[in-house]
């Protein structure tokens, strides 16, 4: 089970980093950016998921607040961009990116 944990934890690194990228260099959001953060955040969500099953116990740590944090920003981050996608506001769309780039 751990190699599938980190199977799914390096897909979303790449998928993410994928959709982030090439968002920022074409300057405008495109569907096809939409799909790679979901994908980037459900490979997350289950590398996290099954991490956690593997564990014995969960303990409040640095590592378990950052992850749920990155996870709810990675959330934050899809369901902003689908809304972005949906009202085809184009200023929206040209600046997307700079919000991309902090999350």
């Amino acid at each position: 089970m751990p190699v599938f944990s980190i199977v799914f934890i390096v897909s979303a690194l790449i998928c993410y980093s994928i959709g982030v990228w090439s968002e920022k260099i074409q300057k405008i959001l495109k569907p096809w950016h939409l799909i790679f953060f979901w994908i980037g955040f459900l490979c997350d969500t289950t590398g996290t998921t099954l991490m956690g099953i593997m564990s014995s116990s969960f303990t409040l740590s640095v590592h378990a607040v950052t992850g749920v944090l990155a996870i709810v920003l990675m959330a934050f981050h899809a369901v902003w961009a689908t809304i972005v996608l949906i009202r085809k506001n184009e200023a929206l769309l040209h600046s997307f990116h700079k919000f991309s780039i902090v999350v």
